[in-house]
């Protein structure tokens, strides 16, 4: 089973908020998860737009989960390397 970090759809239209989580890359975007890492407000101030659990976050790419190119560039700004 390949592993994936990801970002899972959530809010109304217009007004959009994401989890991030981890998910086999078999299953559909808003499908059920493995586990939520964090979450992803786009629309909120840039203080509070970000909101990881990173011991989580380590712990998954310690184990060969991927992420997805959108959710890398959240992590890389939030200086959480990715190899």
């Amino acid at each position: 089973m390949s592993v994936k970090i990801r970002l899972k759809r959530m809010g109304t239209k217009r007004r959009p908020y994401y989890r991030i989580v981890v998910m086999d890359s078999r299953a559909p975007r808003d499908g059920r998860a493995i586990e939520e890492v964090g979450i992803y407000h786009p629309i909120e101030t840039a203080d509070k737009q970000l909101s990881l659990k990173e011991d989580k976050v380590k712990e998954w790419l310690g184990k060969g989960a991927r992420p997805t190119l959108t959710v890398k560039r959240l992590l890389n700004k939030n200086n959480i390397t990715i190899k």
